[in-house]
């Protein structure tokens, strides 16, 4: 059994991304468009689609309702891009702690 988590060997993918590049041109309406139907700020939702901001909990909301699709695929989206950043920029860290296992 491996000691990792299983992935696909794809690089997490930040959800803005996702929301750049398939989600919005398939809904075929503007940037303003879609922070005005989500209730935010189009440099909110610039923040997100750049990458430099993160989906929250709240904002994944949003999205799940505009997309019809809940907010568990945001959230999943979000939480699997921090945890490979965090996980490379504290590998050393990490790997000095020790796996202790109940008896």
């Amino acid at each position: 059994m491996a000691d990792g988590p299983i992935t696909s060997g794809l690089p997490a993918m930040h959800p803005g991304e996702l929301l750049r590049e398939d989600v919005m041109p398939a809904l075929g309406r503007t940037r303003a468009e879609i922070a005005r139907l989500l209730g935010v700020s189009r440099q909110t939702l610039h923040a997100i689609l750049s990458e430099r901001a993160p989906v929250t909990p709240e904002m994944a909301l949003r999205l799940g309702k505009l997309c019809g699709n809940g907010p568990d695929l945001w959230l999943a989206l979000q939480s699997r891009f921090d945890l490979e950043r965090l996980s490379k920029a504290k590998r050393s860290e990490i790997d000095a702690i020790p796996t202790l296992v109940a008896d």
